[in-house]
């Protein structure tokens, strides 16, 4: 993982003398990252380099070289650095989003936003196998984790123009986080350069989502006239159910005219 030093000198300039009679203002310096990403990247490293259970916020930030207050004011725990990243990840991605591809189907316009994601976590993957080893012992982090790729996986496939709104994006949405899951097992373990194995499995993965996605459309489309039909009998059993309540409120009424006109003392 580069250290600090790496990323606000990564061409190693500091310590190299001026030409003489050079203004020192002539050289911008370079601007320091922000709370926020000096904590993730302090995360990331300290998970590449220990076990996730075994590091805290406090060791966090002091590789960040902040205090716990400047912690509290970025991040409420350790794991919600890690949905700060996936957002971080997100806006990469988002940013180098163009519309070279709108003519290409779905499928392809989706292999490639997945693709530069996997480009922009590049160098965080030592840090990012040690979180999915921790995630597999943990259920309650797998849940919170589970929404925050939800989130980010929304994004990515507006990225790719598709649209996951209405009654079974839900499905579809949580069927790509389940197949991008798997799709980060072989890439941890992917030693090609060139991600070969990576993206095969990423192509396999879309190829039996888009299958998957289909027969979901299928389904909806052939429960459609049921639902209808629950919809119709719901609201017949709610006219007669309010008939009947309408129907005894006027009984009850009309039998206490008739006892208080039997008895007029009363």
């Amino acid at each position: 993982m580069p250290s600090s030093d790496d990323i606000n000198d990564p061409f190693g300039m500091n310590g190299m003398d001026r030409p003489a009679g050079e203004a020192s203002a002539s050289v911008p310096p370079a601007s320091k990252p922000n709370g926020k990403d000096r904590i993730i990247e302090a995360t990331l490293e300290l998970a590449a380099e220990r076990d996730w259970s075994d590091f805290g916020i406090t060791d966090i930030a002091r590789r960040a070289d902040l205090s716990l207050a400047d912690f509290r004011d970025a991040f409420p725990s350790k794991g919600a650095v890690l949905a700060g990243f996936s957002k971080k990840i997100d806006r990469i991605v988002l940013d180098g989003t163009t519309r070279d591809l709108d003519d290409e189907t779905a499928k392809e316009r989706l292999f490639d936003v997945l693709m530069r994601r996997l480009d922009a976590m590049a160098p965080y993957r030592l840090g990012l196998e040690s979180v999915a080893e921790w995630v597999r012992t943990d259920a309650l982090a797998a849940a919170a984790l589970n929404g925050v790729a939800l989130n980010s996986m929304r994004f990515m496939l507006a990225a790719a123009g598709i649209d996951v709104e209405g009654r079974t994006g839900a499905l579809k949405l949580q069927g790509l986080v389940i197949a991008w899951t798997r799709v980060l097992a072989v890439w941890f373990e992917d030693s090609d350069p060139g991600l070969s194995g990576t993206m095969a499995a990423l192509d396999r993965e879309l190829k039996r989502g888009e299958g998957l996605a289909a027969r979901v459309d299928d389904l909806d489309r052939l429960a459609s006239p049921l639902r209808l039909l629950g919809r119709a009998m719901m609201d017949t059993r709610r006219r007669v159910r309010d008939r009947d309540r309408t129907a005894n409120r006027r009984t009850e009424s009309q039998a206490a005219a008739d006892f208080d006109a039997a008895d007029p003392a009363i």
